[in-house]
């Protein structure tokens, strides 16, 4: 069964985001990342079979969050037991004072 884990990192705080299959992407809810960014990870399938890791990064503002980046992963995937294996290291700006958000993301395979 895949298993997805990212670590999140803003102003020196790091948070794990995790995400199990799934088939529905929109009862999948973004994680708080210290009040200026928020988070979202979700992996498409069904059974064992993963079709799509889909990865959400917005920021956070006073009216709603504006998203920054999306990035979509499809098979072959990387199964990789290694920091940032899938995705490699991402480095987000947003505005206006330049507010940096990093995050990296790795795929394994859990036994049930």
């Amino acid at each position: 069964m895949p298993h997805l884990r990212c670590e999140v990192v803003y102003a020196g705080s790091s948070h794990i985001v995790e995400a199990d299959l799934g088939t529905d992407p929109y009862t999948t809810k973004s994680v708080d990342i210290d009040g200026r960014f928020r988070f979202k990870a979700i992996m498409l399938g069904q059974g064992e079979r993963l079709d799509a890791v889909k990865l959400y990064a917005y920021y956070e503002t006073r009216r709603q969050p504006i998203l920054i980046e999306e990035a979509k992963y499809l098979p072959p995937f990387n199964y990789a037991n290694a920091p940032d294996a899938l995705t490699g290291r991402h480095y987000l700006y947003a505005p206006p004072l330049g507010r940096e958000l990093q995050y990296g993301c790795t795929l394994s395979e859990v036994k049930p």
